[in-house]
């Protein structure tokens, strides 16, 4: 039964596009095995057989079409358009394209962010006048790209939503803050510094906003050690999740 709701077709849409054929798959490297990825207290899902492979990095193509879908071109297509023509240096700045599930992604070379942004709010066509979240990823097997930083962008003018999504890799994690185009990022990026490492260079007060400020590490980062704390719990004592019962 289809759905008509914009979203749910989406969805929909997304879930009739063809799976890849089996040699190209296996040509993709391996990066988890198992339902969790459990190496030390063993997978007790029944699926410790499961090989997830990295998915290639894919671009759209045109047109991109809109929420409901990408038949014909659409208002992406437009803010595409738009952008393109207002901003000279498009063509540098954006290294590619992504529409999935009714959403769009330009994905931006890091020293274009703030001027992408800037004309994103600015240029009439677009007025993407509000910064809704700024939000962090951790990919550790993208090689030089382990962080993205993804901003998302509300047009109460013409009722729309993008992401500006950057990377930077772990040796060099700085990208420029938007608080100067978008001081409502002031406190996400304080939070996606805390969280995942990500340097917000020119952030007025870029310190911890969540973890004590003398706490080591970034708790959300895949590489992030479990630890924790016992917690008392009616008269029981649960152990930290490092040293809980071993499956192995």
């Amino acid at each position: 039964m289809s759905s008509q709701n914009p979203e749910q077709q989406a969805e929909q849409n997304a879930d009739k596009l063809p799976a890849q054929a089996e040699e190209e798959r296996r040509e993709q490297p391996v990066v988890r095995k198992g339902m969790f990825g459990a190496r030390t207290t063993g997978d007790t899902s029944g699926y410790g057989g499961l090989v997830i492979r990295q998915s290639p990095k894919v671009s759209a193509q045109r047109p991109y079409g809109g929420p409901g879908g990408a038949a014909e071109a659409g208002e992406f297509d437009e803010v595409a358009d738009e952008l393109e023509r207002a901003y000279p240096h498009f063509g540098d700045a954006v290294e590619r394209v992504v529409v999935d599930r009714g959403e769009i992604t330009f994905f931006v070379k890091r020293e274009h962010l703030v001027e992408v942004a800037r004309t994103m709010r600015d240029e009439p066509s677009l007025r993407f006048e509000m910064c809704s979240g700024v939000s962090g990823v951790h990919y550790p097997k993208d090689e030089g790209a382990e962080l993205h930083s993804v901003v998302h962008l509300l047009s109460i003018t013409h009722n729309r939503r993008v992401r500006l999504e950057v990377t930077c890799p772990d040796a060099d994690p700085h990208v420029p803050s938007l608080v100067p185009v978008y001081p409502t990022s002031d406190w996400h990026e304080r939070e996606t510094y805390d969280f995942f490492g990500i340097i917000y260079d020119g952030h007025p007060a870029l310190t911890r906003i969540e973890m004590p400020d003398d706490w080591v590490g970034h708790p959300q980062r895949k590489d992030y050690p479990l630890g924790g704390i016992p917690v008392e719990y009616r008269g029981a004592e649960i152990p930290p999740p490092d040293e809980r019962r071993s499956y192995v």
